[in-house]
Protein backbone atom coordinates (compact mmCIF):
# COMPACT_ATOMS: atom_id res chain seq x y z
CA UNK A 1 0.00 0.00 0.00
CA UNK A 2 1.24 3.47 -0.76
CA UNK A 3 0.10 6.90 1.62
CA UNK A 4 -0.35 10.26 1.30
CA UNK A 5 2.24 12.29 2.09
CA UNK A 6 0.23 14.65 3.84
CA UNK A 7 0.78 15.98 8.05
CA UNK A 8 -2.19 13.88 9.28
CA UNK A 9 -2.08 12.50 13.18
CA UNK A 10 -2.62 8.68 10.96
CA UNK A 11 -1.21 7.90 7.50
CA UNK A 12 -3.89 7.80 5.03
CA UNK A 13 -4.04 5.27 1.84
CA UNK A 14 -3.98 6.34 -1.41
CA UNK A 15 -6.57 3.39 -2.10
CA UNK A 16 -9.54 3.78 0.48
CA UNK A 17 -12.95 1.80 1.20
CA UNK A 18 -15.99 3.55 0.67
CA UNK A 19 -18.82 1.63 2.55
CA UNK A 20 -22.10 3.20 1.03
CA UNK A 21 -23.07 -0.08 0.17
CA UNK A 22 -22.83 -1.70 3.79
CA UNK A 23 -26.51 -2.14 5.02
CA UNK A 24 -27.93 0.27 1.58
CA UNK A 25 -30.35 -1.94 0.05
CA UNK A 26 -30.19 -0.48 -3.06
CA UNK A 27 -26.88 -1.95 -3.84
CA UNK A 28 -28.51 -5.36 -3.23
CA UNK A 29 -26.06 -7.00 -1.53
CA UNK A 30 -28.42 -8.44 0.80
CA UNK A 31 -28.24 -9.01 4.58
CA UNK A 32 -25.65 -11.55 4.37
CA UNK A 33 -23.19 -8.63 2.58
CA UNK A 34 -24.26 -6.45 5.64
CA UNK A 35 -23.12 -9.10 8.06
CA UNK A 36 -20.74 -11.71 7.19
CA UNK A 37 -19.12 -9.89 3.78
CA UNK A 38 -18.61 -6.63 5.09
CA UNK A 39 -16.99 -7.37 8.03
CA UNK A 40 -14.71 -9.54 6.16
CA UNK A 41 -13.78 -7.04 3.59
CA UNK A 42 -12.72 -4.54 6.43
CA UNK A 43 -10.34 -7.13 7.80
CA UNK A 44 -8.78 -7.88 4.53
CA UNK A 45 -8.52 -4.25 3.43
CA UNK A 46 -6.73 -3.66 7.33
CA UNK A 47 -4.71 -6.75 6.37
CA UNK A 48 -3.44 -4.80 3.41
CA UNK A 49 -2.35 -1.78 4.81
CA UNK A 50 -5.81 0.08 4.15
CA UNK A 51 -6.47 3.14 6.11
CA UNK A 52 -8.66 5.29 4.70
CA UNK A 53 -12.38 3.96 5.49
CA UNK A 54 -15.62 6.32 4.40
CA UNK A 55 -19.19 6.32 5.50
CA UNK A 56 -21.48 8.61 5.77
CA UNK A 57 -25.13 9.39 7.93
CA UNK A 58 -27.45 8.92 5.27
CA UNK A 59 -25.54 5.67 4.01
CA UNK A 60 -27.90 3.01 5.19
CA UNK A 61 -29.63 5.72 7.38
CA UNK A 62 -26.88 4.90 9.99
CA UNK A 63 -26.85 1.27 9.44
CA UNK A 64 -23.26 1.56 7.46
CA UNK A 65 -21.69 3.32 10.41
CA UNK A 66 -22.73 0.89 13.00
CA UNK A 67 -21.57 -1.73 10.43
CA UNK A 68 -18.18 -0.28 9.91
CA UNK A 69 -17.82 0.18 13.49
CA UNK A 70 -18.10 -3.22 14.31
CA UNK A 71 -16.37 -4.47 11.73
CA UNK A 72 -13.25 -2.08 12.96
CA UNK A 73 -13.58 -3.24 16.51
CA UNK A 74 -10.42 -3.52 18.56
CA UNK A 75 -8.76 -1.89 15.60
CA UNK A 76 -9.69 1.42 15.67
CA UNK A 77 -6.46 2.78 15.98
CA UNK A 78 -5.28 1.24 12.62
CA UNK A 79 -8.34 3.23 10.46
CA UNK A 80 -8.15 6.76 9.90
CA UNK A 81 -12.07 6.86 10.06
CA UNK A 82 -13.98 9.78 7.45
CA UNK A 83 -18.06 9.85 8.16
CA UNK A 84 -20.64 12.96 6.41
CA UNK A 85 -23.24 15.35 7.76
CA UNK A 86 -25.80 15.96 5.37
CA UNK A 87 -26.31 19.34 5.97
CA UNK A 88 -30.40 19.86 5.93
CA UNK A 89 -30.33 22.14 9.27
CA UNK A 90 -26.53 23.35 8.95
CA UNK A 91 -27.02 25.03 12.72
CA UNK A 92 -23.75 24.64 15.46
CA UNK A 93 -25.89 22.95 17.72
CA UNK A 94 -27.38 20.19 15.62
CA UNK A 95 -23.86 19.63 14.03
CA UNK A 96 -22.47 19.30 16.92
CA UNK A 97 -25.34 16.69 18.08
CA UNK A 98 -24.91 15.12 14.74
CA UNK A 99 -21.13 14.16 15.09
CA UNK A 100 -21.92 12.59 18.36
CA UNK A 101 -25.10 10.20 17.14
CA UNK A 102 -21.88 9.28 13.91
CA UNK A 103 -19.34 8.44 16.86
CA UNK A 104 -21.85 6.36 18.50
CA UNK A 105 -22.59 4.47 15.97
CA UNK A 106 -19.03 3.96 14.92
CA UNK A 107 -18.34 3.18 18.41
CA UNK A 108 -15.31 5.54 18.62
CA UNK A 109 -14.28 8.70 20.20
CA UNK A 110 -12.49 10.37 17.22
CA UNK A 111 -13.87 11.11 13.66
CA UNK A 112 -10.98 11.76 12.08
CA UNK A 113 -12.41 13.69 9.45
CA UNK A 114 -16.33 14.77 9.70
CA UNK A 115 -17.12 16.28 6.06
CA UNK A 116 -20.11 18.40 4.84
CA UNK A 117 -21.59 15.81 2.60
CA UNK A 118 -23.43 18.64 -0.02
CA UNK A 119 -22.83 22.22 -0.24
CA UNK A 120 -26.63 23.43 1.74
CA UNK A 121 -28.04 25.46 -1.56
CA UNK A 122 -29.42 27.86 0.69
CA UNK A 123 -27.32 28.22 3.80
CA UNK A 124 -23.50 29.35 3.40
CA UNK A 125 -20.77 27.67 5.51
CA UNK A 126 -20.13 29.67 8.57
CA UNK A 127 -22.83 27.97 10.82
CA UNK A 128 -21.92 24.75 10.01
CA UNK A 129 -18.64 25.79 10.57
CA UNK A 130 -19.18 26.95 14.12
CA UNK A 131 -20.06 23.46 15.01
CA UNK A 132 -17.06 21.99 13.49
CA UNK A 133 -15.01 24.37 15.27
CA UNK A 134 -16.59 23.30 18.70
CA UNK A 135 -16.34 20.00 17.74
CA UNK A 136 -12.56 20.38 16.91
CA UNK A 137 -11.97 22.15 20.42
CA UNK A 138 -13.57 18.91 22.28
CA UNK A 139 -11.37 16.70 20.67
CA UNK A 140 -14.32 14.73 18.74
CA UNK A 141 -13.42 15.59 15.28
CA UNK A 142 -9.34 15.96 14.00
CA UNK A 143 -10.05 17.30 10.72
CA UNK A 144 -12.77 18.77 8.87
CA UNK A 145 -13.71 17.99 4.85
CA UNK A 146 -16.25 18.86 2.32
CA UNK A 147 -17.71 17.26 -0.52
CA UNK A 148 -19.07 17.74 -3.69
CA UNK A 149 -17.80 21.99 -3.53
CA UNK A 150 -16.46 24.25 -6.14
CA UNK A 151 -13.25 25.31 -5.26
CA UNK A 152 -14.84 28.93 -4.55
CA UNK A 153 -16.89 27.27 -1.81
CA UNK A 154 -13.79 25.19 -0.40
CA UNK A 155 -11.88 28.23 -0.16
CA UNK A 156 -14.87 29.99 1.60
CA UNK A 157 -15.37 27.26 4.15
CA UNK A 158 -12.04 27.04 5.41
CA UNK A 159 -11.90 30.90 5.49
CA UNK A 160 -15.10 29.99 8.06
CA UNK A 161 -13.62 27.58 9.84
CA UNK A 162 -10.58 29.68 10.21
CA UNK A 163 -8.09 26.76 9.49
CA UNK A 164 -7.70 24.08 7.30
CA UNK A 165 -10.17 22.60 5.57
CA UNK A 166 -8.61 19.09 4.79
CA UNK A 167 -10.16 17.47 1.74
CA UNK A 168 -12.72 17.52 -1.10
CA UNK A 169 -14.59 14.55 -2.07
CA UNK A 170 -15.82 14.67 -5.37
CA UNK A 171 -16.27 12.66 -8.69
CA UNK A 172 -13.00 11.85 -10.26
CA UNK A 173 -11.87 8.64 -12.72
CA UNK A 174 -10.81 8.23 -16.83
CA UNK A 175 -14.86 9.72 -17.85
CA UNK A 176 -14.98 12.70 -15.17
CA UNK A 177 -11.96 14.57 -15.05
CA UNK A 178 -13.26 18.00 -13.68
CA UNK A 179 -11.43 18.27 -10.29
CA UNK A 180 -8.64 18.42 -12.72
CA UNK A 181 -9.66 22.24 -13.74
CA UNK A 182 -9.55 23.53 -10.73
CA UNK A 183 -9.42 21.39 -7.24
CA UNK A 184 -6.28 19.00 -8.11
CA UNK A 185 -4.00 22.27 -8.73
CA UNK A 186 -5.42 24.05 -5.05
CA UNK A 187 -4.60 21.05 -3.14
CA UNK A 188 -1.32 20.23 -4.45
CA UNK A 189 -0.44 23.92 -4.25
CA UNK A 190 -2.34 24.23 0.04
CA UNK A 191 -1.40 20.76 1.09
CA UNK A 192 -5.12 19.38 0.61
CA UNK A 193 -6.71 16.25 0.05
CA UNK A 194 -9.09 15.00 -2.77
CA UNK A 195 -10.66 11.97 -2.47
CA UNK A 196 -11.67 10.71 -5.33
CA UNK A 197 -15.65 8.74 -5.06
CA UNK A 198 -16.58 6.55 -8.02
CA UNK A 199 -13.20 6.42 -9.31
CA UNK A 200 -13.46 3.23 -11.34
CA UNK A 201 -16.07 4.46 -14.35
CA UNK A 202 -13.78 3.58 -16.85
CA UNK A 203 -13.79 0.00 -16.75
CA UNK A 204 -17.33 -0.87 -18.27
CA UNK A 205 -18.06 -2.18 -21.47
CA UNK A 206 -21.43 -3.04 -23.46
CA UNK A 207 -20.13 -6.78 -22.39
CA UNK A 208 -19.34 -5.93 -18.55
CA UNK A 209 -22.14 -3.42 -17.53
CA UNK A 210 -22.96 -2.41 -13.79
CA UNK A 211 -24.73 -5.09 -12.12
CA UNK A 212 -26.43 -3.13 -9.49
CA UNK A 213 -29.04 -0.29 -9.21
CA UNK A 214 -26.91 2.28 -8.02
CA UNK A 215 -24.53 2.40 -11.15
CA UNK A 216 -26.99 1.18 -13.74
CA UNK A 217 -29.04 4.22 -13.27
CA UNK A 218 -26.09 6.37 -14.33
CA UNK A 219 -26.60 7.64 -18.15
CA UNK A 220 -22.50 7.08 -18.55
CA UNK A 221 -23.43 3.22 -18.40
CA UNK A 222 -26.34 3.65 -20.59
CA UNK A 223 -25.68 1.02 -24.07
CA UNK A 224 -24.95 4.59 -26.03
CA UNK A 225 -22.19 5.60 -23.97
CA UNK A 226 -20.63 2.41 -22.93
CA UNK A 227 -20.69 1.86 -27.56
CA UNK A 228 -18.89 5.20 -27.43
CA UNK A 229 -16.47 4.23 -24.82
CA UNK A 230 -14.51 1.73 -27.02
CA UNK A 231 -11.66 3.45 -27.70
CA UNK A 232 -11.14 4.06 -24.17
CA UNK A 233 -11.46 0.52 -23.39
CA UNK A 234 -9.22 -0.47 -25.74
CA UNK A 235 -6.63 1.55 -24.06
CA UNK A 236 -7.53 0.27 -21.03
CA UNK A 237 -6.90 -3.16 -22.27
CA UNK A 238 -3.92 -2.52 -24.18
CA UNK A 239 -2.22 -1.28 -20.77
CA UNK A 240 -3.83 -3.53 -18.76
CA UNK A 241 -1.89 -6.39 -20.34
CA UNK A 242 1.29 -4.92 -19.78
CA UNK A 243 0.68 -4.56 -16.21
CA UNK A 244 -1.04 -8.12 -16.19
CA UNK A 245 -3.82 -6.26 -14.07
CA UNK A 246 -7.25 -5.56 -14.64
CA UNK A 247 -9.33 -2.89 -16.33
CA UNK A 248 -10.54 -1.49 -12.72
CA UNK A 249 -7.31 -1.53 -11.18
CA UNK A 250 -5.56 0.42 -14.54
CA UNK A 251 -8.24 3.02 -13.69
CA UNK A 252 -7.52 3.00 -10.16
CA UNK A 253 -4.22 3.60 -10.88
CA UNK A 254 -4.93 6.54 -13.39
CA UNK A 255 -6.96 8.33 -10.60
CA UNK A 256 -4.14 7.63 -7.91
CA UNK A 257 -1.38 8.91 -9.96
CA UNK A 258 -1.50 12.33 -8.45
CA UNK A 259 -0.08 13.29 -5.31
CA UNK A 260 -2.69 14.40 -3.35
CA UNK A 261 -5.28 12.31 -4.72
CA UNK A 262 -6.51 9.03 -2.71
CA UNK A 263 -9.63 7.06 -3.84
CA UNK A 264 -12.27 5.54 -1.91
CA UNK A 265 -14.16 2.38 -4.08
CA UNK A 266 -16.33 0.26 -2.83
CA UNK A 267 -16.08 -3.72 -2.84
CA UNK A 268 -18.92 -6.13 -3.05
CA UNK A 269 -15.98 -9.59 -1.98
CA UNK A 270 -13.12 -9.79 -0.47
CA UNK A 271 -11.17 -10.43 -3.77
CA UNK A 272 -12.26 -6.96 -5.18
CA UNK A 273 -11.16 -5.35 -2.44
CA UNK A 274 -7.50 -7.05 -3.12
CA UNK A 275 -8.17 -6.04 -6.39
CA UNK A 276 -8.93 -2.21 -5.76
CA UNK A 277 -5.92 -2.34 -2.59
CA UNK A 278 -3.13 -3.74 -5.59
CA UNK A 279 -3.99 -1.26 -7.82
CA UNK A 280 -1.42 1.10 -5.43
CA UNK A 281 1.68 -1.05 -6.47
CA UNK A 282 1.11 -0.51 -10.50
CA UNK A 283 3.56 2.18 -11.79
CA UNK A 284 2.05 3.74 -14.84
CA UNK A 285 4.53 5.20 -17.14
CA UNK A 286 3.73 9.22 -18.07
CA UNK A 287 3.54 7.67 -21.71
CA UNK A 288 0.66 5.41 -20.43
CA UNK A 289 -1.08 7.79 -18.47
CA UNK A 290 -0.81 10.39 -21.35
CA UNK A 291 -2.50 7.77 -23.98
CA UNK A 292 -5.51 7.31 -21.20
CA UNK A 293 -6.14 10.76 -20.64
CA UNK A 294 -5.98 11.15 -24.38
CA UNK A 295 -8.58 8.48 -25.19
CA UNK A 296 -10.68 9.65 -21.95
CA UNK A 297 -10.97 13.37 -23.72
CA UNK A 298 -11.84 11.62 -27.24
CA UNK A 299 -14.70 9.91 -25.36
CA UNK A 300 -18.03 11.62 -25.50
CA UNK A 301 -20.63 10.37 -23.77
CA UNK A 302 -24.47 11.29 -24.41
CA UNK A 303 -25.66 13.73 -21.57
CA UNK A 304 -28.66 15.37 -20.62
CA UNK A 305 -31.96 14.76 -22.64
CA UNK A 306 -30.16 13.17 -25.65
CA UNK A 307 -29.43 10.20 -23.29
CA UNK A 308 -33.30 8.95 -23.09
CA UNK A 309 -34.14 7.20 -25.48
CA UNK A 310 -30.66 4.73 -24.40
CA UNK A 311 -32.17 5.21 -21.09
CA UNK A 312 -35.65 3.81 -22.41
CA UNK A 313 -33.90 0.90 -24.05
CA UNK A 314 -32.21 0.23 -20.73
CA UNK A 315 -35.17 0.39 -18.41
CA UNK A 316 -38.14 -1.10 -20.52
CA UNK A 317 -36.25 -2.74 -23.52
CA UNK A 318 -37.64 -0.29 -25.89
CA UNK A 319 -36.59 3.24 -28.05
CA UNK A 320 -38.63 5.45 -26.24
CA UNK A 321 -41.10 7.81 -28.75
CA UNK A 322 -39.51 10.53 -30.01
CA UNK A 323 -39.55 14.04 -28.74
Amino acid sequence: MRYLDIATSKQISKIGLGTWQFGSREWGYGDRYAGDVSQAIVARALELGVTLFDTAEVYGFGRSERILGQALAGQRDSAFLATKILPVFPVAPVVEQRAVASANRLGTRLLDLYQVHQPNPVVRDGTIMRGMRALQRVGLVAEVGVSNYSLARWRAAEDALGSRVLSNQVSYSLVDRAPERELLPYAAAQGRLVLAYSPLSGRYDLDHRPGNRVRAANPLFLPDNLGRATGLIATLREIASVHAATLAQIALAWVIRHPTVAAIPGASTVEQLEHNAAAADIDLTDDQCQALADAAAAFRPVTGTAALPGLARARFGRTAAPG
